[in-house]
C-alpha cells in the first residue's frame, strides 16, 4: 500500500512514499538542460502560436472580416492561438507535449486551409501569393508546426526518461 504523507516542493503535488515509509525519488528532478530545453519550447511555441493568432486578428482588422464565413473563421484563429499559447505557459510540465501536439495541429489545420485558399478556393474565396502578409504568414505557420511537432517530441522523451 502507498500512503501520501508530504507535498512535493517543486510541484505542490503529493508524493507517494514506499512500503518503508521512504521517500521515492521525485519525478520533477530534471537536469538543467532539460529544465532549458523545456522552456525554450514551450516559449517558442507559445510565440508562435500568438504570432500566428495575431496574424489572423491583423488581417480580420484590415479587411478579411468582411468575407462571409473567412472573417469569422479568422476571428476564431486569433482566438484559439491565444488559448493554446497561454495553455503551453500555463499547464505542468507532463501536460507540455499533449499541449504542443494540439498547437501543432491547430496550426497545421490552419496552414492547410491557406493552401487551399491559395490554390482552388475556401467557402467560394480564392486569396493569391502577393496579398500582404500571406508569405509571412506561411512562414509563420510553416515554422509553427515545425517548433511544436519538435516541442511535442522532445517533451515526450524527456518526460518519459525520468
Amino acid at each position: 500500500m502507498t500512503a501520501v504523507s508530504w507535498l512535493s516542493p517543486s510541484t505542490g503535488e503529493p508524493e507517494p512514499r514506499g512500503p518503508e515509509g521512504l521517500a521515492r525519488p521525485s519525478r520533477s528532478t530534471t537536469n538543467p538542460m532539460d529544465r532549458i530545453v523545456l522552456l525554450l519550447g514551450r516559449g517558442l511555441s507559445a510565440a508562435l502560436l500568438l504570432a500566428v493568432g495575431g496574424s489572423h486578428l491583423l488581417l480580420w482588422f484590415v479587411g478579411y472580416g468582411a468575407i462571409p464565413r473567412i472573417g469569422v473563421s479568422f476571428l476564431a484563429n486569433a482566438a484559439g492561438a491565444l488559448f493554446l499559447a497561454a495553455a503551453m505557459i500555463a499547464v505542468r510540465p507532463r501536460h507540455v507535449p499533449l499541449t504542443a501536439a494540439l498547437g501543432g495541429l491547430f496550426i497545421a489545420g490552419t496552414l492547410g486551409a491557406l493552401t487551399l485558399a491559395l490554390t482552388v478556393g475556401l467557402f467560394g474565396f480564392v486569396d493569391e501569393l502577393t496579398t500582404p502578409l500571406v508569405p509571412t504568414t506561411l512562414v509563420l505557420e510553416l515554422a509553427g508546426v515545425a517548433v511544436l511537432t519538435t516541442t511535442a517530441v522532445v517533451t515526450t522523451r524527456i518526460l518519459r526518461v525520468r
